[in-house]
């Protein structure tokens, strides 16, 4: 584990412009189109499609001229199925127009991974590796362009799914796979609280959790750097510790969608979010940590959403952490430790008492938003199964130290 003062931050190649506040993606979305001539296809899911009017309202700014057509099909998890028929939908429509140089993807994490992940694909499938070859390569003096699509986001949850080159999906079998590839970046993100207006408030808030889970598990991450990752990270904490409930106060007195102080909340979460995992560089190593881990292991497999994983796993983590759980000489709980004042809570000096009030801010924030989950039998998982989460959690670990230790904080969901 890293010192606070040592350490190495390098930028993911290619970071994605950045567009927030009211009305961005009317103002910005055209002139971030590739050429003036291109067409975008739209990635988004079945419910935004058919419940609100916003892709309607996406593909009226669009306009045919750039308009190519819309996948509404994408799932929670992202089914490899369904990436499957995306891809040959897109690849179908290029072959007849080779304007269409762009996705957009609408909505949550799953149409983002999903979108980057269909990026990468196109691009493998125009640009597949030379055969091998006992000579080394010829360098052409003038190699073809790579045929590659542009992304561009908007963002209605705070997952931060866009903020990385990287996604996941689903196999038949339910485990997660996930990617990272340079060819999987995005070119640009819009945070536009007019795109927000129709997320269920459950989904807002428990994704505002996962983006808390992405800040505080920054503090502990043994390669984190100092600065920028942790210094933003301390500041999306702060921001979704005020924000959240703030959310939730406008949503019960019924905020209008002319609401200015409704409006700025949703962009400062958003902010927040973009800042808990937009700057941890292009290399971590070992994956975010305990409460990811842990959400990957009841995400896919059970069809739980990871906002709501993150509610589950994150404030008893914390608290794992803090009583030394994690590593040995403390230094995670020094890091957890060091929230303590930006969740509310005073410095004692004691680490270990420190970390467990942010251990236990968490839980109370949860509970004030409305969105603890009492036990894993209420998201239909049964105590047999802590074993497997344990394992699959620890990527294929099943005894020793800290296996046991794991085993009884899985046991504590219960």
């Amino acid at each position: 584990m890293s010192t606070p003062l040592s350490g190495h931050w390098q930028p993911i190649p290619h970071y994605p412009n950045v567009y927030y506040g009211t009305n961005c993606v009317a103002e910005h979305l055209l002139p971030s189109l590739p050429t003036p001539t291109s067409k975008a296809i739209i990635i988004t899911g079945n419910s935004l499609a058919t419940r609100t009017p916003l892709v309607q309202q996406l593909q009226a700014l669009l306009t045919p001229a750039h308009h190519a057509a819309t996948i509404p099909t994408i799932t929670q998890h992202n089914p490899s199925y369904t990436l499957d028929h995306a891809l040959t939908t897109i690849l179908t429509l290029h072959a007849t127009d080779p304007t269409i140089d762009t996705l957009i993807s609408l909505g949550g994490g799953s149409p983002i991974d999903s979108a980057k992940i269909l990026a990468l694909r196109f691009y493998e499938h125009h640009n597949p590796p030379p055969p091998p070859s006992p000579s080394p390569p010829k360098t052409l003096p003038n190699p073809p362009t790579p045929k590659l699509l542009t992304h561009l986001t908007i963002p209605t949850t705070l997952s931060a799914a866009e903020t990385t080159p990287g996604g996941g999906f689903t196999s038949p079998t339910g485990t997660k796979t996930s990617l990272l590839s340079p060819h999987m970046s995005l070119s640009t993100i819009f945070y536009d609280p007019t795109y927000t207006k129709h997320t269920p408030l459950h989904l807002w808030l428990s994704t505002g959790i996962r983006a808390l889970d992405h800040a505080v598990e920054a503090m502990y991450h043994p390669t984190a750097s100092e600065v920028p990752w942790k210094a933003l990270a301390m500041f999306a904490v702060k921001e979704l510790f005020e924000c959240l409930p703030k959310a939730k106060e406008c949503h019960s007195r019924g905020c209008d969608d002319d609401d200015d102080e409704g409006e700025e909340v949703e962009v400062r979460l958003m902010l927040a979010a973009f800042a808990s995992s937009g700057f941890k560089g292009s290399w971590l190593g070992g994956g975010l940590g305990l409460s990811h881990n842990l959400g990957y292991a009841l995400g896919s497999p059970y069809g739980v959403g990871h906002g709501v994983t993150s509610c589950v796993t994150l404030g008893r983590v914390v608290g794992f952490v803090g009583r030394g759980g994690l590593d040995g000489d403390g230094e995670a709980r020094r890091q957890v430790a060091r929230l303590c004042e930006v969740v509310g809570g005073v410095r004692s000096g004691d680490d270990e008492v420190d970390a467990r009030v942010v251990g236990e801010r968490i839980e109370g924030l949860v509970e004030e938003l409305g969105l603890r989950v009492g036990s894993l039998e209420e998201l239909g998982i049964g105590r047999e199964e802590v074993p497997v989460i344990v394992k699959r959690a620890l990527r294929g670990v099943e005894e020793g130290v800290m296996y046991e230790r794991v085993k009884e904080l899985v046991e504590s969901f219960f």
